[in-house]
This record gives structure tokens, sequence and C-alpha cells, in this order.
């Protein structure tokens, strides 16, 4: 079963059990997957609703510093609630010695021994890495690996 065919069938589930929260942040992300289907004229694949995820997931956390900061503690719970429920379908995230071992082959197979080639090392990585890891902690280890 697809990615996008497990949102669907969950969002009829939410619809027959009346769970409204859950409903309208699924609508939400099947919005934002056919919108691009329909922009770019592609049937998506898990891949690409995993970066359509990813990308919800980074502005509900923008939000949540911005309603903190705003003294609005009632809309950054409902922030983290949609977050929880996108992060159910993600991939499982990988360890941190995981990570270590593909960046050590990365910067191997790239052939990288100074910051120089930190761009081709990444391009290497993100592929493998889309959706299990945080980059920017990937892209800081790269750094912390290629100025070591």
């Amino acid at each position: 079963m697809t990615l996008k065919v497990r949102i669907t069938e969950d969002m009829k589930n939410a619809m027959r059990a009346k769970e409204t929260t859950r409903l309208s942040t699924i609508r939400m992300l099947l919005a934002a997957i056919k919108q691009r289907e329909v922009d770019e004229r592609i049937e998506l694949t898990d891949a690409d609703v995993v970066s359509i995820i990813e990308r919800m997931i980074k502005q509900r956390r923008e939000s949540i510093t911005a309603f903190e900061s705003g003294s609005r503690p009632e809309l950054a719970a409902a922030e983290r609630a949609e977050i929880e429920l996108l992060q159910g379908y993600m991939p499982q995230p990988l360890s941190d010695a995981e990570i270590d071992a593909l960046i050590a082959a990365a910067v191997a197979d790239a052939g990288a021994s100074a910051m120089a080639a930190m761009g081709k090392v990444m391009a290497v990585l993100k592929p493998q890495l889309a959706g299990r890891a945080d980059m920017a902690r990937v892209s800081a280890k790269v750094k912390a690996r290629l100025a070591g």
C-alpha cells in the first residue's frame, strides 16, 4: 500500500470515527499532495509525499515558535498535535550510529577531505536520509567531520 493510499484510508477512518482534529489535519495533507500533483501533472511517489510531510512539519514547528513568543499556548498545542499526527506517516528515523555510518560512506564515496566537498557529500546523503533524519543535524555532523 502506498503512503498516499494509507493517508486516504486514514481519512475515511477518521470520518467514520468523527475525529474532527485528525480529519482536518489529514485533509490538509491530502490537499497539499493533490495540489502538487495538479501543479506538476504527475503522480507522486512515497518519497515525494514524505517531502511534503517534512515541509508541513517544519511549518508547524515555526508556527509553534511564533505562537509561544506571542503567548498563545493553545494554538501552539494544536500545532504540536498536528506534528504528532504527521510524524506517524514518516519513515522510521535512523539512529545516530546509522547516520554516522552513512556519513562515513558518503565522505569516502565523494573522496572528500575538506569543506569544499561538503556539497558533494550532502548530495550523496540527501536521498538516503530524506525523511529519516534531520538534515540540519546531518549537515552539522558532516561539517564537523570535514573540518576535523
